[in-house]
Order: structure tokens, then C-alpha cells, then sequence
């Protein structure tokens, strides 16, 4: 659900690098979820592999939003240059007041507004980092989760019992000895 969440703000932000990465978790998850459903290991362990890279990308949007190294936030790295687009919660974040000027000069279909933000309560960055440090947070206890339930079908794969074969005590009892041994001792 919290994928599906920030699906739905990076669509509206036209950000289409995390709206691809967003997509690809929320199919993996799928096939993590699949996987437990229907005792599949290596789906699981496909998730679990997913989470580390879902993590690394996560850091990098906190890192890419708190402008650190050479990463600025105003870049169109997320939007792979096409548009001038940033994030959603740059305009409409909370308390945050939106007034548009009309360019001068500038007349027709193709004219751009000019867009200001003042008043917001929280910087959309900071947002940014709150959704990113969320998702850490869920992917770290999908690890944990998947880690659990991969060992606990492989315990249950080497525990399997081939019809007693590598019980020391079967469960069904064969008998070794020929069956008019075993009557013998009723005529006695």
C-alpha cells in the first residue's frame, strides 16, 4: 500500500524515474507475496535481493533531495529531462499557498504561468525524505520477514519424509519379518 501511495504522488509529479522504479517494486512485491502463497523460495529470495536495491535507490532519493555530493534537487534527473516537472508536494504541500503569474509578453496555447509556493508547513523535500525513510523502513522488515519464511520452507524441505525413508522412527511401521513368523506365534 505504500508503494502503491507513492506511485500515485510521483504520477502526479510526472518524476517517471521513481515512477519506474515504483512500478518494478510493486511487481516484485507481488511475486514475494506469490511466493509465500504458493511455498516458492527462490520468489522469495527474488524479493529479498529486491529489497537491498529498493533501499540503495531510497537512500539515493534522500540523498538526492538533501542535495548531497553533487546531487541538486532542482535537477531533471527524476524526469529524465523530458519536463520541467518536480515533485507533487513542491506545490501542494501542506500549508502551502500557490499563486500563479502569467508570463509577460508571452500570448497563446504555449504560454507558461509562473508558479510561486509560500506558506508551506513543511518543505516538499523533507516529504520527499519522509516517504523515502517510510519505505526503507517497510523493505528492511520485508527482509527480515522474507529471510524468516525462506528458512523456515527450506527447514521444512529437508524435513520432509519420503515414506519413512530418513526417520530414524518412520511413522509407518514396516515390518521386516515374513508374515507366517508373525502368525507363528499365535498357534504357539
Amino acid at each position: 500500500l505504500a508503494a502503491l501511495e507513492r506511485q500515485v504522488f510521483d504520477f502526479l509529479g510526472y518524476q517517471w524515474a521513481p515512477i519506474l522504479a515504483n512500478f518494478l517494486h510493486i511487481i516484485i512485491v507481488i511475486l514475494g507475496l506469490f511466493g509465500t502463497i504458493q511455498y516458492r523460495p527462490r520468489y522469495i529470495v527474488v524479493y529479498a535481493i529486491w529489497t537491498a536495491v529498493w533501499v540503495t535507490w531510497n537512500i539515493f532519493i534522500i540523498c538526492f533531495y538533501l542535495e548531497v555530493g553533487g546531487l541538486s534537487k532542482d535537477s531533471e534527473l527524476l524526469t529524465f529531462n523530458i519536463s520541467r516537472h518536480q515533485s507533487w508536494w513542491s506545490e501542494n504541500g501542506p500549508g502551502c499557498v500557490r499563486k500563479e503569474a502569467p508570463m509577460s509578453g508571452i500570448k497563446g496555447l504555449d504560454s507558461h504561468s509562473y508558479v510561486s509556493v509560500i506558506g508551506c508547513a513543511l518543505e516538499y523535500r523533507y516529504i520527499e525524505v519522509m516517504h523515502s525513510s517510510f519505505q526503507i523502513l517497510v523493505a528492511l522488515v520485508g527482509f527480515v520477514y522474507a529471510c524468516y519464511v525462506v528458512s523456515v520452507f527450506t527447514e521444512e524441505e529437508d524435513s520432509f519424509d519420503f515414506i519413512g525413508g530418513f526417520d530414524p522412527f518412520p511413522l509407518y511401521h514396516v515390518n521386516e519379518k515374513p508374515t507366517n513368523l508373525l502368525f507363528k506365534q499365535t498357534y504357539l
